[in-house]
C-alpha cells in the first residue's frame, strides 16, 4: 500500500486529478481498447472533480475514450433527482467534460429487479474489461462505497442498508433533514473495487483519522471495509494532515520518507 499524504483537502484534489490523468494519458486509450474508470460520489471527491475539469478544459486529458462506472446510487431516487448520484455526477463532472453518454454507467435506483440490476453491473464491468482505476471515498466507520461495517470482503454489487451513523453524515445533502435519506442503496462491493488494477482512496479531515489508522496500522476486518486495501497489489491512498491524527508518528513519517520523491 503507498499512503500519499498531503498539507490540505486543495493538495489532495490536485494530486489525485493528475494522476487520474497521468494513467489515462500513458494508457493511451481508443475506441476499441478504452480505458475503465471508477467513481465516487460525496464531498470528498467535489474537489477532484473540479481540477479534473480543469484539466480537461487545458487540453491535457480527453475523456472520449473514457468508459466509467460509479460506485453506488440511493434506491428509490429517480435520476433527475437533485439528490441521486446520478444528478450529482451530471453537474460536477459528467456534462463538463467530453465522455460518451453510452459510456457512462450507474445503478438504476428505480430497477424493480435488484438482483438483475446488479448482476448486470458486474456483467457489464467484465465486458468492459475490468476497472483499469477505482477512485473511492472513506467514511468515518471506514466504508468504501456503501459496504458499511461487517460488510463481507468478498461481496459483490447488492442491495444495502445504511447505518444511522451514514445517514446523519449523508443527512447534509438533505436539508439536514434525516428523514428524507433513502435508508437503502446499491452498490458495489468490496471484493468488485479490489478486483480493479488499481485502487486509489481519498481521506481528507479529521473526521476521517480513525479510520485511517484502522485502515493502514489495523488487521484486515470486515469491521473496518478500508482495511481490505491492505491486500490490494496496488492500493493508494492519498490524504491530508488532518487525517493522520491518530496515526503513530513512526507512520507519519516512513510514508513521508519513501513518497517524497515519487508523483
Amino acid at each position: 500500500m503507498r499512503v500519499i499524504i498531503k498539507p490540505d483537502y486543495d493538495t489532495v484534489s490536485k494530486w489525485a486529478a493528475n494522476y487520474i490523468v497521468y494513467r489515462i494519458n500513458k494508457f493511451r486509450p481508443s475506441a476499441t481498447r478504452p480505458f475503465v474508470l471508477g467513481l465516487p460520489t460525496g464531498s470528498t471527491p467535489l474537489g477532484m472533480y473540479r481540477e479534473l475539469i480543469d484539466l480537461y478544459q487545458k487540453r491535457k486529458v480527453s475523456f472520449e475514450n473514457v468508459v466509467t462506472f460509479n460506485m453506488d446510487e440511493y434506491i428509490g431516487l429517480k435520476p433527475q433527482d437533485k439528490q441521486s448520484y446520478r444528478y450529482f455526477m451530471e453537474e460536477n463532472f459528467f456534462k463538463h467534460v467530453n465522455l460518451k453518454p453510452q459510456n457512462i454507467h450507474m445503478l438504476n435506483g428505480m430497477t424493480k429487479d435488484y438482483e438483475k440490476e446488479c448482476s448486470d453491473y458486474e456483467k457489464a464491468i467484465r465486458q468492459a474489461g475490468g476497472i483499469h482505476l477505482f477512485i473511492g471515498g472513506i467514511g468515518t466507520d471506514g466504508h468504501i462505497a456503501f459496504n458499511e461495517p461487517f460488510s463481507s470482503l468478498s461481496s459483490r454489487t447488492r442491495v444495502k442498508t445504511l447505518t444511522d451513523s451514514t445517514i446523519k453524515a449523508n443527512s447534509r445533502f438533505f436539508d439536514g433533514d434525516l428523514s428524507k435519506v433513502p435508508t437503502t442503496v446499491l452498490t458495489v462491493g468490496v471484493a468488485t473495487i479490489m478486483d480493479a488494477a488499481e485502487v486509489l482512496i481519498l481521506a481528507t479531515g479529521e473526521n476521517k483519522a480513525k479510520a485511517l489508522k484502522h485502515g493502514i496500522e489495523g488487521g484486515v476486518s470486515h469491521v473496518w471495509t478500508i482495511s481490505a486495501l491492505q491486500m490490494h497489489p496496488h492500493g493508494i491512498i492519498v490524504c491530508d494532515k488532518p487525517a493522520t491524527k491518530e496515526l503513530s508518528e513512526q507512520t507519519v513519517n516512513y510514508f513521508m520518507e519513501i513518497e517524497k520523491n515519487n508523483f
